[in-house]
């Protein structure tokens, strides 16, 4: 037993973390209905902060340890809700879009000010040695395993005992109601999001002494904190906590059981997804409620053409697209790249646009396809074939990312593509399936008889040729029966299924189409450069597909164009390293803005301040007035007439 022992005082430590950050995002997803998933990059915003206070500027670490946490946790967290606020109403899509949007520019902020490489943070915390019976622990690791247990179980009695945290519980609800109970909801939700942003920057700050400071890393590893939330179904906080306690526990037990090479060795670092992921597949579906989600407006619907104006427009396109080798010189490579991207983009679009749904995984359907395509030239596979067989071979991986779609929906299935995104590149991308030990291979051009095709004009003309092929898939699934059934489910799922239509075939068609057209847009990014690279299929591209699709609007055929053009040839015109480096910040800052306003026209809101600025003084006391009388009111059981007629009384 005292060979394990170490290992369970690390993984206590380390789970007592991940608990902390996850009771965080859960209290901010009851409160408010919106999932964070920017709460790993407030995390490492907290820890960069730390940093440069304390080992750049020499405060003691108490003091720079405040400093950050009133930073990144009470002034992020105000402003936060604020954002919250403006996605209330929202749906599930803009909402995930809006979140991932601010991660990628947090992200991208803290890359820009520190740079990529790593940097290592001092242990602050006393690291004398206490010994315990058959173990020596640190006494920093007893400091955050209490200090995280106390925070917890003082959150929980707060929610529990108070009068303001059994508000909490019913903001999301119907906050109306709560406003007539003389409880604002306004101020429950602010002081949620700062407990939560708070949590994010303390789980930061205490995971960067022993991780090192890394953006994208220390933003991965606390969305461990993902597993841990779902197994306390996004609802208890102590089974949260728990949760985390055991996978911080499971996983530095597999470090000791797993000491070997190969991509079974990922499988310690990946335990918090299969956790998160199947926790997804067996919480009973009643407890994973959306919340906030009878709030939501209906989107505006893309804005539609006439015929005439569609075939200009095609014809004009083309027309330009076939004309780009001759003025666009050295720079053909970067046309031929934004040529695939267009067919990952209207991919994510036909799951995203008309289908409502959400996948944080589409460049893992692109690593297929290449992986696919690479292998089968390497055989001699002739490439047409081998592109077709790229997409066809991405299909049962979509067919097995549409079960979770099956059975969740909205943000839960947003955080399942994520979970399973992650899976595939930790397990499967070093495998012998896709890139192997070395995480490259060899992608060399197609071979059409006596076609000359190997040069980068032959290359583009081939892309070009498969591209409109796709795109013209996807616009004829859009003008027939699909299309329709799909915006229809992406309307009102129940209404569709009240119609006999059965709307689980519908989601694993949906996904398995997408996740074809994504593998062969991944087969045909590789031969530009002559390898396919696990760096190119990255899974944080993932989210950047995502935040780049809002940005390039509503138009399901449009905006793919469009995210081709903003995601790949306008950054490949920027020389200058610096400015380029900024890119995913203004991606994500637009992806946020686009999220917010972007289902409502400015005429509309234009006409609505109006109305409110001309609101009468009357009116305004009428509204003082009832509120006042509300407040005085006594509270009244569920069932009660007084309540139903306090819920009636006229705004």
């Amino acid at each position: 037993m005292k060979e394990y022992l170490p290992f369970f005082v690390v993984g206590i430590t380390a789970g007592s973390v991940y608990g902390l950050a996850a009771v965080g995002l859960v209290l901010t997803y009851k409160t408010s209905g919106i999932f964070n998933f920017a709460h790993g990059a407030q995390a490492a915003l907290a820890a960069y902060l730390m940093f440069e206070f304390h080992e750049r500027m020499g405060m003691p670490w108490p003091l720079a340890m405040l400093l950050s946490l009133l930073l990144a946790g009470v002034a992020a967290g105000l402003a936060l809700e604020r954002v919250a606020y403006g996605l209330a109403s929202v749906g599930t899509a803009a909402r995930v879009a809006a979140t991932v949007g601010l991660l990628v520019a947090i992200q991208g902020a803290l890359v820009v000010a520190f740079g990529s490489a790593s940097l290592a943070m001092r242990i602050y915390l006393p690291t004398e040695i206490v010994e315990l019976p058959g173990v020596n622990v640190r006494v920093d690791q007893i400091i955050v395993t209490v200090f995280v247990l106390a925070a917890v179980a003082a959150l929980y009695l707060f929610f529990k005992r108070t009068r303001l945290g059994l508000s909490m519980q019913a903001v999301v609800d119907d906050p109306a109601l709560l406003g007539l109970q003389a409880i604002s909801p306004t101020r429950v939700r602010r002081l949620a999001w700062l407990i939560g942003s708070s949590f994010a920057s303390l789980s930061g700050m205490l995971l960067a002494p022993t991780l090192g400071l890394d953006a994208f890393l220390l933003t991965l590893l606390v969305f461990y904190a993902y597993g841990a939330a779902a197994v306390g179904a996004f609802s208890s906080l102590p089974i949260t906590y728990l949760g985390g306690l055991g996978i911080g526990v499971a996983a530095a037990l597999l470090t000791k059981f797993l000491n070997t090479t190969g991509p079974i060795a990922a499988l310690p670092a990946t335990l918090p997804f299969l956790v998160l992921f199947g926790a997804l597949l067996v919480v009973p579906k009643q407890h994973l409620i959306e919340r906030g989600s009878l709030t939501v407006r209906r989107p505006l619907a893309p804005r539609t053409f006439s015929r005439r104006t569609r075939l200009v427009g095609t014809g004009v396109g083309l027309a330009v697209a076939l004309a780009v080798p001759s003025v666009v010189g050295t720079k053909l490579g970067l046309y031929t790249t934004a040529l695939a991207y267009v067919i990952l983009f209207a991919s994510l679009s036909l799951l995203v646009r008309m289908s409502g749904q959400v996948s944080l995984c589409h460049i893992a359907f692109a690593a297929v396809g290449a992986t696919t395509a690479a292998r089968a030239i390497d055989a001699g596979i002739p490439f047409p074939v081998a592109v077709l067989l790229a997409g066809l071979v991405a299909i049962p991986v979509g067919a097995i990312l549409a079960v979770p779609a099956i059975r969740l929906s909205g943000v839960y299935l947003a955080i399942a593509t994520f979970g399973f995104g992650l899976l595939v590149q930790r397990l499967f991308y070093p495998s012998v399936l896709m890139f192997g030990h070395n995480l490259f291979l060899t992608a060399p051009r197609p071979k059409l008889g006596g076609i000359n095709v190997h040069t980068d004009t032959g290359y583009y003309y081939v892309v070009l040729a498969v591209t409109t092929a796709c795109v013209a898939l996807v616009a004829l699934i859009r003008a027939g029966r699909m299309g329709r059934l799909l915006r229809a489910f992406a309307d009102s799922p129940t209404g569709l299924n009240a119609h006999g239509t059965n709307t689980t075939e519908l989601k694993v068609v949906v996904f398995c189409t997408s996740a074809f057209l994504a593998g062969i847009g991944g087969a045909l990014i590789g031969p530009v450069t002559g390898t396919a690279t696990q760096v190119s299929f990255d899974l944080g591209i993932s989210l950047l597909l995502l935040a780049v699709l809002f940005v390039a609007g509503r138009q399901p055929l449009l905006s793919a164009v469009l995210g081709a053009v903003f995601y790949i040839v306008i950054p490949g015109y920027i020389d200058n390293a610096e400015v380029r480096a900024y890119t995913p910040v203004v991606f994500g800052a637009l992806a946020l803005v686009a999220a917010i306003y972007g289902g409502v026209p400015w005429l509309d809101r234009l006409r609505v301040a109006k109305r409110l600025s001309q609101r009468s003084p009357q009116r305004t006391r009428l509204r003082a007035r009832l509120g006042m009388a509300a407040s005085a009111a006594p509270v009244a059981g569920p069932g009660e007439p007084a309540a139903r007629r306090l819920q009636g009384v006229p705004s």
